[in-house]
């Protein structure tokens, strides 16, 4: 065990600080005052909205730190009802109307998410979006046709595309034969298509965060068990893969710590961080 001279901790949520029932990691929870004490700030970066991870950074006692949300598109600071941005990478709303208009007409049973800040809005009520609504406690704004959205004055974030998984990766692979040169898209599972601005990843948001606390990357410590999070894996001073994650995010992690339902963060603090 080595104690590495870290000061920021930036990690992923689901499948990282929150087991397999969705439920916050309590020995971690137990360890951000110690981090409190030593002023290591832990900031979370998702492909959540801001009221999707506000009630896990109030659970872990996160204050004011950073939220780095749609896996950075929107970073804020504050009150996520009310908060402070501190850098946004809105989708290019000419793409992403082409694009809704595509998946309209050839998918058409693809569950189309649209969020916008705090907001999230989707075209129908099925069972992909109360799915998605258990799992993050929010409630979707419904507006069968999506496109008048992008004709108010607000920036989109985010697109959430979900079907069954077979659909989804048609979709994915017929989507790399088309010309978006300002829309980034990737799956976050097997049947969810996250859809963002080109700039936008996990290590831009890493880079951000970093700049924010005036913290070089060599003394950050990033953890995550997903494809999405290997940006920020390769580039902090310690990149830790969950026990969890596949094979090859393992792989590419600096260490690899135990499983989302063993404590997994909470481990990699006790032994990089806190020993």
């Amino acid at each position: 065990m080595t104690k590495h001279d870290i000061r920021l901790i930036i990690s992923d949520i689901d499948g990282t600080i929150l087991d397999d029932q969705h439920q916050v990691d309590p020995q971690l929870r137990e360890q951000i005052p110690l981090l409190k004490k030593e002023n290591i700030p832990f900031v979370l970066a998702s492909a959540r909205s801001p009221l999707g991870m506000e009630p896990i950074a109030r659970e872990l006692g996160l204050g004011d730190n950073p939220l780095a949300c749609y896996n950075g598109a929107l970073v804020i600071k504050g009150d996520p009802q009310n908060y402070e941005t501190i850098i946004e990478h809105p989708l290019d709303k000419k793409e992403i109307r082409t694009f809704l208009e595509l998946v309209k007409t050839k998918f058409p049973s693809v569950s189309s998410n649209l969020y916008s800040g705090k907001d999230w809005i989707a075209d129908r009520l099925d069972r992909w979006v109360q799915i998605e609504a258990e799992i993050t406690g929010e409630q979707p704004f419904i507006q069968n046709v999506l496109l008048p959205v992008l004709d108010v004055l607000i920036p989109v974030h985010k697109l959430l595309l979900i079907d069954e998984a077979a659909v989804i990766q048609q979709l994915h692979a017929y989507l790399q034969t088309m010309d978006f040169p300002n829309t980034a898209f990737y799956l976050s599972k097997d049947n969810y298509l996250e859809v963002t601005h080109k700039e936008v990843s996990k290590e831009q948001a890493l880079l951000e965060v970093a700049k924010h606390y005036q913290i070089p990357l060599e003394q950050v410590m990033t953890i995550g068990d997903n494809f999405n999070d290997l940006p920020m894996l390769r580039l902090a001073g310690l990149g830790v893969a969950m026990g969890n994650a596949p094979e090859a995010v393992k792989a590419e992690g600096t260490v690899v710590t135990k499983s989302n339902n063993q404590h997994g963060v909470a481990k990699a603090i006790e032994e990089y961080v806190l020993l």
